[in-house]
């Protein structure tokens, strides 16, 4: 007696109750999947762009969005600063490092960064090709750009004013690929990177128009604290100028608070649809074993012992489970796929990693539990069946 085979043929007996029972749990299952794929990508990709990263110094406005440009680069700046300002504040002993950001260009929505070699030496990157930039307007260029705009050790290419836009190309200068960075899953793949002479050169045009010399700004500065006590001097040491301190871990907390209210408003609504999806198969199997019990008691009759009944039964109950948790599986990943592309062509943030996370597993350990206690009771209904009194009754 093939068990299985005869559960398949029970279940899509009645195709609609099958059908129905498939799309909610597989809509539960797929919406929590996806929630909790896109909160372990995203929190992946913000622990690595954060790396060590205690504060963030620039122009005085929003700290959320000083945090989102100058970090994780999905933003506008919010001004900027005087270079020697705020060489001075990274001097100031509470602070171990600071590494100098000056950007406002880009080339085909990739941003143009001027900085220092410390900011690939923070994230830990490795040269794949050429070498690093060290020539006024030499660019040591990421992964994910080179990637996108095929650029190669020696191109050149012109940078355009703005982040995105590419109309305002200033064909005064050009840059020349001298390096390539091996890919590192940080904000390092989707950034060029370039002495800051280069980003001042760039724009110096529009000040020969007045007859003035440039000022050397910059647009943050990253700083990596040597004493906790820099929390609290610093931002005194800035109440009267155009700076402030913002902090990372501060914000983007906040940030996922708010971010995170939204998520747990989805994923409880999931939660109900999986429960309704569970009483659905409930309600499926115990319909089912009212009409067959003729079926049923002629099994018993041939042979079939109240184990295999029970088994039968639960067999059935797992295997709608099991499919419609599939289906979820699959509809989250195209979910994440869609997500995935327009975050890439939004952000440049990839989700590479398709496979389950550690979070999805226990998903599917209570998708699966829930579904065998949904087959408990129609299945103890099923072994105490009365075969005689079932049979005269026909």
């Amino acid at each position: 007696m093939n068990l299985l085979k005869i559960a398949f043929r029970n279940i899509f007996s009645k195709p609609l109750n099958t059908i129905l029972s498939l799309v909610l749990l597989g809509f539960g299952v797929g919406i929590i999947s996806l929630m909790l794929n896109v909160e372990q990508n995203l929190q992946e990709q913000f622990d690595r762009d954060i790396k060590d990263i205690d504060m963030v110094l620039g122009a005085k406005g929003s700290p959320l969005q000083l945090i989102l440009a100058n970090v994780y680069h999905v933003d506008a700046p919010t001004g900027n600063i005087s270079r020697k300002e705020a060489e001075r504040i990274a001097k100031h002993p509470y602070i171990e490092e600071g590494i100098p950001l000056a950007y406002g260009d880009n080339y085909r929505s990739y941003r143009i960064v001027g900085t220092t070699p410390q900011l690939h030496e923070h994230y830990g990157v490795a040269i794949a090709e050429g070498e690093l930039f060290s020539a006024t307007y030499s660019a040591t260029i990421g992964s994910a750009v080179a990637e996108a705009t095929g650029l190669k050790i020696g191109d050149n290419f012109f940078s355009a004013h703005g982040l995105t836009d590419e109309t305002d190309v200033h064909t005064n200068h050009a840059f020349t690929v001298v390096g390539i960075f091996e890919p590192s899953g940080s904000v390092i793949d989707k950034l060029l990177l370039t002495p800051m002479e280069s980003i001042w050169g760039v724009h110096e045009y529009v000040e020969e128009e007045t007859g003035e010399k440039p000022d050397e700004e910059i647009t943050a500065m990253l700083l990596k604290k040597k004493n906790p006590m820099a929390i609290m001097a610093l931002p005194r040491m800035l109440e009267d100028t155009n700076m402030q301190i913002a902090l990372p871990s501060i914000e983007i907390n906040r940030l996922q608070t708010n971010f995170g209210i939204g998520m747990g408003t989805i994923q409880a609504i999931a939660y109900v649809v999986i429960f309704l999806s569970i009483l659905s198969i409930f309600i499926s199997l115990f319909n089912s074993l009212r009409e067959r019990k003729y079926e049923l008691a002629l099994m018993r009759t041939m042979g079939a012992s109240q184990g295999k009944l029970f088994s039968l039964i639960i067999l059935e109950g797992l295997s709608l489970t099991f499919m419609g948790m599939v289906f979820g599986l699959l509809l989250s990943r195209v979910g994440l796929w869609i997500l995935a592309s327009v975050l890439k062509s939004s952000f440049q943030y990839d989700f590479g990693n398709l496979w389950l996370v550690p979070s999805e597993w226990l998903l599917v350990v209570m998708t699966i539990f829930v579904g065998i206690v949904a087959s408990l009771l129609p299945a103890f209904t099923a072994v105490k069946i009365d075969i005689s009194k079932t049979l005269a009754d026909g």
